[in-house]
């Protein structure tokens, strides 16, 4: 088909063939999106309607943002869904619900935003199984903050369904949900475009210098060609001065429109006004507001026959900055009168959170009765998980209340939504409003609190430790439990930022944690960790021991709210780290994943898999690894989240993938420094040691062990992993004297439990720095402790070390037994670099070259390889994509993928088609 190109589509030949490439993708049944992004005028809703019209055979379905004050949960999302609701049973029971809450059609618990997200992409998805789907977003910048949250996850993680999205962003923004997307940037139209353009308004001859001038100050800007000539008298245009004013173009574009605006009758502006200010299009609502003002239904009539707007199924205006130009011309009188119509116009039992907001607009001064009612409408929207609009909602009852006590509540009320938004700028302006008024003790200290909530959640990680110890010391004398809970909250923000300089260190933290009121009844588990964690601060860990084994006890047993077990599940973990206790430590963490993944709480989830990405690297398992990654990857992707790719960078160190490894872990560096998270460029730089030593680059791990180990930092878990690396590289340097101190700082921690992970890696490193007669002794040591635990690569480490001590011994022989046991658990789990060492070791002791086994490279990707194990369990593919964020279609079309490439064509066949490493894993 042969779409007709609109005069304001000349010179967008380059644009329009992206969209008809896009459009061919769709029919292919790829997804496909574009974000179209350009100031106010240069043709984005013009390239939205030539795709509509090229998209011959799609159903089509439209969204647009509207600049409004108004933050109505979902409702962006409510319009994009609206047409296919007849779709919703196909989608599994929970998807379904949490969608009908978001949208207000149902009551229930709050969804969580990204169940929510999963459920829309769903109903996409199903919507597409007929024909392709073209999705036209226009003005997203203006979308509510839920319905742009949503949207980015979805465009994000479309797949294989025959969806099509097609954004529009005016330029310059705030947004960012839709950063990084594949994007069109519209500039101004080049000379000879904009001059043909121009020649389609002003009919005839005009004087060259006026022409010349209005494609100058327009930069080329299509609909300021279109509109601004309108201002030019007949006696301009022959030769009289161009237009002039020094204010922005889209202001003079606005300007234009408003010129036609005052040529319009009284009532028609008036009906013009109230749709303005109707975010929602609803024709009979606005009709009725109008009703209300004396106004006719036929007196928009004369807008329609001007090209202001039209009115249908919905109220469109002609363009955004028609609505804006209409609503700020306006005086603050007449706005008010339009919003109270609307106001009384709108049903209060069915849109009580619509009328509350309208007659706030309406409300000049403080009224306690409307601020009372948005408090209600906040509450409403919180419950459909509106946290955006919840904010909104009581930060406009701030406004609107005159008592000092009651506003000074509501601030810190409206802070605290907003800090849950993500609007953390709104937060501290907030939390000032709340000080200005009248607060008691224990208020004034909660927003010490809040503040430094603020400065933990917006990324601040230097800052966070200092607020959160303020607020913790204020807290002792008015609430002993919340005190409590913020020094662990600040002792785990500290350890993060990992700055033994500040003010807030870890140390600092302890000694004001330990001198706290003790809590009264008994201790719960918060307590115990921050008793435990501080202790091992400031006493050491043989002080510590039993209370963080008490402490990761009651983590595992105690009843704790969601909220609480998510939020202290990466301390509980750690805890049971720093007593070498590997298996609580993967029971806490299988314990975080499973709170996280049955409350859809994604930002906890991405953490929790970080943490269960280590555990399962360090076991061995590194396909399983692999796979926990791509799903993190996937969380953190779809929230943006700033977690730090912890179980990536180990799980890339084990694998000994250089470029791969170096990739993730310079990436991580760079995003921790400028984030103030001090403990993941250590955790970069252990695991630099691990792959360099894995690799036989012993210069390069030396050097990463030394950062990483430093002394100035606090003996907690990466200072002393990497010691053993540091050890290693030393002695294979020839740089024993590097070693000073390191077995002894190292046995300090392994020898307080007597646990076989830690005192079996301690044999090894002792072996490395013995005499001839001592060494051997403590590598069988090594070998039969590391044998008991499920630490493989451990294990698998100290039988290489042993079998390259005995071949500089020329005990070949024997050596070719430990280096055949390295290099066969290496390669079976995958750590290439060292079974590449451990090959190396081996042809020097005599073996075969052809009796070493080598591992055929994995066919399937890390997320097929997920996807195919899942379909291998039994999970249906509506299943395997709740897990991994995917539409059932997405995940056929990958099974079809991981069918083609092990030769079956059956779920069937995949119990002996997949690799043995797949098998026997568990549920991850």
């Amino acid at each position: 088909m042969t779409v007709r190109r609109t005069p304001v589509l000349l010179g967008r030949q380059r644009e329009c063939e992206d969209l008809d490439h896009l459009l061919t993708e769709v029919r292919g049944g790829l997804s496909a999106v574009r974000v179209i992004r350009g100031e106010a005028g240069i043709g984005k809703t013009a390239l939205l309607q030539y795709c509509a019209e090229a998209a011959t055979g799609f159903r089509i379905v439209r969204l647009a943002g509207v600049e409004s004050e108004m933050e109505l949960p979902f409702a962006g999302l409510h319009q994009l869904c609206a047409p296919m609701l007849d779709r919703l049973d196909v989608l599994p029971e929970p998807q379904r619900a949490a969608l009908e809450v978001a949208l207000g059609r149902t009551s229930g618990e709050p969804p969580q935003r990204f169940l929510v997200a999963l459920a829309a992409l769903g109903l996409l998805s199903a919507a597409a199984e007929r024909r392709p789907l073209l999705c036209l977003i226009d003005d997203a910048q203006w979308l509510d903050s839920a319905s742009g949250q949503v949207l980015g996850f979805i465009a994000r993680r479309l797949g294989a369904e025959p969806v099509a999205i097609v954004f529009t962003v005016r330029e310059p923004t705030t947004e960012h949900e839709l950063v990084g997307l594949p994007e069109l940037r519209l500039q101004g139209l080049p000379e000879a475009d904009a001059r043909a353009l121009l020649a389609t308004v002003i009919p005839g001859r005009f004087d060259p210098r006026v022409r010349d001038r209005l494609v100058a100050e327009t930069r080329g800007n299509p609909l300021a060609l279109l509109e601004l000539p309108r201002r030019l008298s007949t006696a301009q245009l022959p030769g009289g001065p161009g237009p002039h004013g020094s204010h922005e173009l889209s202001g003079r574009i606005e300007q234009s429109f408003l010129l036609r605006l005052e040529q319009l009758p009284e009532d028609a502006r008036r009906s013009l006004l109230v749709a303005a200010a109707e975010p929602a299009d609803d024709p009979l609502l606005v009709w009725r507001a109008a009703e209300l003002l004396g106004v006719q239904a036929s007196a928009a009539a004369a807008a329609e026959a001007e090209g202001m707007l039209s009115i249908d199924g919905s109220v469109r205006f002609r363009h955004p900055l028609v609505r804006s130009a209409i609503y700020r011309s306006a005086s603050a009188d007449d706005r008010r009168a339009a919003h109270l119509a609307l106001a009384e116009a709108t049903d209060a039992r069915s849109d009580p959170d619509r009328r509350a907001w309208h007659l706030a607009a309406a409300t000049g001064e403080p009224d306690e009765q409307v601020a009372a009612d948005l408090e209600r409408s906040a509450d409403r929207a919180q419950a459909r998980g509106g946290l955006a609009a919840a904010a909104a909602f009581l930060q406009r009852s701030v406004v609107l209340t005159r008592d000092p006590g009651r506003r000074a509540g509501r601030a810190l009320a409206a802070s605290r939504a907003s800090l849950h938004a993500g609007q953390f700028e709104t937060a501290l302006g907030l939390l000032g409003a709340a000080e200005a008024g009248a607060l008691d003790e224990l208020q004034r200290a909660r927003v010490d609190l809040l503040r430094a909530q603020i400065v933990s959640a917006s990324g601040s990680g230097s800052e966070a430790p200092v607020q959160l110890l303020r607020a913790a010391r204020r807290l002792e004398p008015l609430d002993v439990a919340l005190a409590r809970e913020t020094y662990l909250d600040a002792w785990g923000a500290a350890f993060f930022a990992g700055d033994p300089a500040s003010s807030a260190s870890l140390a600092a933290i302890s000694r004001a944690a330990r001198s706290a009121p003790r809590p009264t009844g008994r201790p719960h588990a918060s307590d115990l960790l921050l008793d435990g964690l501080a202790l091992l601060t400031t006493d050491g860990r043989a002080a510590a021991a039993p209370v963080l084994r008490r402490a990761v006890s009651a983590y595992l047993t105690e009843d704790l709210s969601l909220e609480k077990g998510l939020q202290w599940g990466v301390l509980a973990s750690n805890a049971a780290m720093e007593i070498w206790d590997f298996d609580h430590c993967e029971k806490v963490i299988t314990r975080q994943v499973e709170l996280a993944r049955a409350a859809g709480a994604l930002a906890p989830l991405s953490i929790a898999l970080n943490g269960r990405g280590i555990v399962v690297a360090w076991g061995g398992d590194l396909s399983a690894a692999a796979r926990v990654i791509v799903e993190a990857d996937a969380v953190t992707e779809a929230t943006r989240s700033r977690v730090a790719p912890y179980g990536a960078m180990l799980h890339a160190a084990l694998r000994g993938r250089e470029a791969e490894a170096r990739a993730r872990i310079d990436t991580a560096i760079d995003h921790a420094r400028s984030g103030g998270e001090g403990l993941a460029v250590q955790w970069a730089n252990w695991s630099t040691a691990v792959l360099f030593n894995g690799l036989g680059r012993y210069d390069e791990a030396l050097a990463a062990a030394r950062v990483a180990g430093d002394e100035s930092q606090p003996d907690h878990l990466v200072t002393r992993w990497a010691l053993p690396e540091l050890i290693e590289a030393a002695t294979r340097t020839g740089r024993p004297d590097l070693c000073a101190g390191a077995v002894e700082r190292f046995a300090a921690s392994a020898n307080v439990t007597a646990n076989d992970w830690g005192l079996g890696v301690l044999a090894r490193c002792r072996a490395l720095l013995a005499t001839d007669d001592e060494a051997e002794p403590h590598y069988r040591e090594a070998v039969d402790r590391l044998r008991a635990t499920r630490l493989r690569p451990e294990l698998a480490r100290a039988h290489l070390l042993y079998g390259e001590w005995l071949r500089l011994r020329q005990r070949r022989a024997d050596a070719r037994i430990q280096l055949e046991l390295a290099h066969s658990l290496f390669a079976s789990m995958g750590l290439d670099g060292f079974a590449h060492r451990a090959r190396h070791e081996l042809v020097g002791a005599g073996a075969n070259l052809r009796e070493i086994a080598t591992d055929k490279p994995d066919e399937l990707t890390p997320q097929e390889d997920h996807i195919a194990r899942l379909a291998r369990e039994g999970r249906t593919n509506v299943q395997i994509g709740a897990e991994l964020y995917l539409s059932p279609r997405t995940v056929e079309w990958h099974l079809k993928k991981v069918f083609a490439k092990l030769g079956i064509t059956s779920r069937r066949a995949l119990q002996d088609a997949l690799p043995a490493t797949s098998r026997g894993t568990g549920s991850l």
